[in-house]
């Protein structure tokens, strides 16, 4: 075995029964579920009503951040209960309820304030109360549902955020009207109507009002399609109406989103809040629990393998969990470059999304189908569609699914939202990077992005503002369209066009750079695994004796090929614009999905009062492709032609 394997595989604890979870049959995700859950019993204060998963802060206080521990898992373990199978500590679940909500208790969670943490973790709880009541409100004696009333509905007169938060509140007080007790069908009316407001065309909701432009995964799994889903099922007997609409958006949302999965079930990851992992796909289980009926070409089948697969493919990501076998903070691996001020240890259990579909018995279709491969693999969908309300083009193309983007912007302060939103492109098989600090290029790292710099390479800006988005055809083919003025006096406008079938692991960004001050730009491709496969160290020349391990860089382009793949980058009008080719040696962890990364980089110098146009071709082929090895060459010389309508931008 090779010294690198020997240190990957030279692990400080056993593997997680997650890990080593076959992922096949509803037995099996049942019994995922309680692995996850299984690990929290060590964490649960001595009232059950708080559970401790870590150590680090957040931006809310201590007691929320350990509801959240609580209350998160509730997402796995309700439809586990209500899909008719045991959980050996659920009574600890039960007895957290009580405690955490009396007002007289040692661990009582405290009411609600206004823009309060709390307000989301009741989403989960009023969830648990709606669909597994025999287990969770039951068994309560008067006083105690009185106490759980109170606690939730301390909410309903409180500000929340003009975001998908409207639904925490919606579901708190179903998981009442479920029981029986006080609640305020008001409030769920008026937040309804206002959450409709958020609704663009097409199934997609933007994340809050108008104004801006943010369709992540919110919009779909983590939130917003997730919980009209649900909602369809839990609200059908007095608001019918909206239930049917909910559904109808569900059918052509679905045709949209199975575009953001590769056909090895790993979502292209995009946007904030991502470690919560594999809640990414957690729509579709959403789809099963709701009953809705799969829109042609996709089946039961289909949907299954989209949610199985992804499960698999986390289930290989063996350093999402900490030494006791809880989640970490992280994507692939700990990482706190990555989080959001609002992740706190207990976070990444909003990813128990995904289980919703155990709420169904064994004879649904969605468990009783055999799983069948994605769309992809047999030509189903199209490998090119442009999605007009995301701003997204999605391509699956030379083996590579990721998607184009422009237009998008998280509306508040959010650490790297340049990365998660501002990206030119967003892969399944890649990930993305977020920088690591705040001096020189290889903190910031360029990746998918074109970074400029007018102090001598120690500050860099790259996309975070971008104006005038638009969706446009070019010869038949989609291609987006975007300006940013990451200062007054200077101006970047940006077209981005898919791969061709001439050109499949190629996609094209075009820049025109009209600027009055003197830059040093740097624009990467996708940042890919950087090290070697027999001894671990960092990845060397390309030569004859090692032709699918190494860099390369010359004046026009520079590829990175190790066991992940390829990775290149090329400028089709160097000779005109001098830039050169170069391996940017990014610091360590700034990636989602490999801690060790390589770079490959277009650099230029541009002069003040000058307009500079780089015509840029982004190569990729994921290790997953077969015969891989055998093809990157013959692809990377495949280079793309400059599109005509791009020589005639250039003349004018």
């Amino acid at each position: 075995m090779s010294t690198a394997r020997t240190a990957a595989a030279n692990q400080p604890f056993p593997a997680h029964p997650f890990s080593k979870n076959e992922l096949k049959t509803r037995d099996d995700v049942i019994a995922a579920c309680a692995s996850l859950l299984d690990p929290l019993e060590a964490g649960f204060s001595p009232e059950c009503a708080m559970v401790s998963v870590g150590g680090t802060g957040t931006r809310f206080d201590e007691t929320a951040a350990q509801i959240e521990g609580y209350a998160r898992p509730l997402w796995g373990l309700a439809p586990l209960l209500a899909g008719g199978a045991d959980y050996k500590n659920s009574h600890m679940f039960v007895k957290g309820i009580i405690s955490g909500t009396d007002p007289n208790g040692p661990e009582f969670w405290g009411n609600m304030e206004d823009l309060d943490q709390r307000m989301v973790e009741s989403c989960p709880i009023g969830y648990t109360l709606a669909i597994a009541g025999k287990q969770f409100w039951d068994p309560l004696t008067d006083q105690q549902k009185d106490n759980v009333a109170t606690w939730i509905g301390s909410m309903n007169d409180r500000e929340m955020p003009d975001t998908n938060w409207l639904w925490f509140r919606v579901f708190a007080n179903l998981g009442l009207k479920a029981n029986g007790a006080p609640y305020s069908h008001e409030r769920i009316e008026q937040d309804m109507d206002h959450l409709d407001t958020f609704h663009r065309g097409g199934g997609w909701s933007n994340d809050g009002p108008e104004g801006y432009t943010q369709m992540d995964y919110y919009s779909g799994s983590f939130a917003i399609q997730y919980l009209q889903l649900l909602y369809s099922k839990l609200a059908a007997s007095f608001d019918s109406k909206r239930c049917e609409v909910y559904r109808s958006r569900a059918q052509e949302f679905a045709l949209d989103f199975v575009h953001y999965q590769a056909p090895d079930g790993h979502c292209i990851p995009f946007g904030r809040s991502l470690t919560y992992r594999f809640a990414t796909i957690g729509f579709w289980s959403a789809f099963a629990f709701a009953d809705v009926e799969p829109p042609a070409p996709l089946t039961w089948g289909m949907i299954k393998g989209l949610v199985l697969r992804n499960l698999r493919w986390w289930s290989r990501q063996h350093h999402i969990f900490q030494a006791n076998g809880m989640l970490n903070i992280g994507y692939t691996y700990p990482n706190y470059y990555l989080a959001e001020n609002y992740n706190s240890p207990g976070s990444p259990y909003w990813s128990m999304l995904v289980f919703a579909a155990l709420a169904q018995p064994a004879d649904h279709p969605f468990w009783s189908a055999k799983e069948e491969a994605h769309p992809f693999t047999n030509h189903t969908l199209p490998s090119i569609k442009a999605l007009k309300y995301p701003m997204h083009i999605m391509c699956n193309k030379g083996g590579h699914t990721f998607l184009l983007s422009s237009g998008q912007k998280c509306h508040y302060p959010l650490k790297a939202t340049q990365a998660k939103y501002g990206h030119f492109a967003y892969s399944s098989a890649f990930g993305y990077s977020v920088p690591t600090g705040g001096y020189t290029l290889e903190q910031f790292v360029p990746e998918s992005a074109l970074a400029l710099s007018d102090d001598g390479g120690e500050i860099w800006k790259m996309r975070r503002e971008v104006g005038d988005a638009e969706l446009m055809k070019k010869d038949g083919v989609p291609v987006l369209y975007s300006t940013m003025h990451p200062w007054k006096d200077v101006e970047v406008k940006t077209w981005l066009v898919p791969p061709t079938d001439e050109a499949p692991c190629w996609h094209l960004r075009i820049h025109s750079v009209k600027t009055a001050r003197a830059l040093m730009s740097a624009e990467g491709g996708f940042a890919i695994l950087g090290t070697r496969q027999k001894d671990g160290r960092t990845l060397i020349a390309l030569s004859d004796s090692s032709p699918n391990e190494g860099t390369a860089a010359t004046d026009s382009d520079a590829v990175v090929v190790s066991r992940a793949g390829t990775s290149g980058v090329a400028d089709l009008r160097n000779k005109d614009n001098g830039r050169t080719g170069g391996i940017c040696n990014v610091d360590a962890n700034s990636n989602l999905i490999e801690s060790r990364t390589l770079l490959p980089t277009m650099y230029a110098d541009l002069k003040a009062d000058s307009v500079t146009w780089f015509v840029t071709a982004v190569f990729a082929i994921p290790a997953s492709t077969d015969g891989w090895q055998g093809k990157w060459k013959l692809e990377w010389e495949k280079k793309p032609k400059v599109p005509s309508w791009v020589e005639d931008l250039i003349k004018s």
